[in-house]
């Protein structure tokens, strides 16, 4: 601890170049981090307490202590750059998608359709950008932060509905499964209503509804009579759930965030393909309309 303050002390006083500041920090991170490890269960015995702590420091680099009931996880440096860049990339390419399945479209409700899946592929991908860049740099702005994540939570809710959209209204449905047309965004109104008022609450209960909503419209889309693309669609539906795993791994797996959204990538991918390839046009009638 001493060497902690003396350390501090130096940089107030200028006596350091920054150099040497970030030289002497590590070593005090090392010293700590050995120190740390003498009473961790994982390391205690360890005849080589020095590598055992060196191993505990680098850990603390790209993972940090799971979050306590009801907390939220403090992800490192490294699992906040990871966040941001995983879905920043796929910003781009999604916008770009939009538009090409507009430009597909052959009457105004696929042009609506087309409008609406976009939007909120789109959103999902901006607005999950935008929080982790405030939550990574802007984290002392509590309430601003606190408005993005919620925003980031509920934008999950119109994406699902997004996502089902063009399986919902290019398709013909039977007079009780065309109610799904409305009712799956009665759910991510609920949804949304839900993140106003229990955000963070009740963990379990939200992956609950995220769950419900996602398969509540899949017994919908089986039931029509033209099954072409549900293959596809089940695919990524699988590839979505076994994110969830990585979703609820902070603290546990290294990057578990930043995992967790290349499954939604690589699942929102393969829906993209099923809707493009099954319910709108091919490339080749793509270039007739350039």
């Amino acid at each position: 601890m001493a060497q902690e303050e003396s350390l501090l002390k130096t940089v107030k006083e200028g006596k350091m170049n920054a150099g040497g500041i970030v030289k002497k920090a590590a070593i005090l991170g090392i010293n700590q981090a050995n120190r740390e490890a003498e009473f961790h269960p994982r390391y205690r015995g360890n005849p080589n307490i020095q590598e055992a702590g060196l191993k505990m420091n680098l850990e603390h680099c790209f993972m940090n202590h799971r979050a306590p009931a009801n907390g939220r996880y403090k992800p490192t440096c490294y699992e906040h750059a990871a966040n941001c860049y995983t879905h920043a990339f796929l910003i781009v390419p999604a916008i770009v998608g939009s538009a090409f399945l507009h430009r597909l479209s052959d009457d105004c409700w696929e042009k609506i359709t087309a409008w609406i899946y976009g939007m909120g592929l789109c959103a999902l991908f901006i607005v999950s950008t935008v929080f982790h860049i405030v939550s990574w740099k802007k984290s002392h702005l509590r309430t601003v932060e606190h408005c993005f994540h919620m925003c980031d939570r509920m934008v999950i809710y119109f994406f699902i509905a997004a996502s089902y959209a063009p399986w919902l209204n290019l398709r013909e449905l039977g007079p009780l499964a065309a109610h799904m047309r409305w009712f799956i965004w009665l759910m991510a109104a609920g949804g949304t209503i839900y993140v106003f008022l229990y955000h963070e609450k009740y963990k379990v209960v939200e992956l609950f509804f995220y769950l419900t909503m996602g398969f509540s419209p899949a017994l919908v889309v089986t039931s029509m009579n033209n099954t072409d693309g549900l293959h596809e669609l089940a695919c990524g539906g699988l590839i979505y759930c076994l994110g969830v795993v990585f979703f609820k791994s902070d603290g546990i797996i290294p990057f578990a965030h930043a995992i967790w959204h290349l499954f939604v990538a690589t699942a929102a991918a393969v829906h993209y393909y099923a809707i493009w390839k099954y319910l709108y046009r091919s490339p080749t009638d793509f270039m007739r309309h350039l």
